[in-house]
């Protein structure tokens, strides 16, 4: 996974935060952790569609407003 690293930093700086008595943070980042997972795992689940040669794409607009 590319994206792991990201993981050890909120580790690390959730072990900082428990060390400096700031547990509202340290909870804060546990959740900022799950949702670092499931975007990554959501990412990885994307790549992997479209190495398969299938359309990922929802709901896609030209940026456009009016009729042609």
């Amino acid at each position: 996974m590319r994206s792991d690293w990201i993981l050890d930093v909120l580790a690390d700086l959730k072990t900082f935060a428990l060390s400096t008595e700031l547990p509202a943070l340290a909870e804060q980042l546990d959740d900022t952790a799950i949702v670092a997972m499931a975007e990554i795992a959501s990412l990885e689940e994307r790549t992997k569609k479209q190495a398969h040669g299938q359309d990922t794409t929802v709901g896609m607009h030209s940026g456009e407003f009016g009729a042609s």
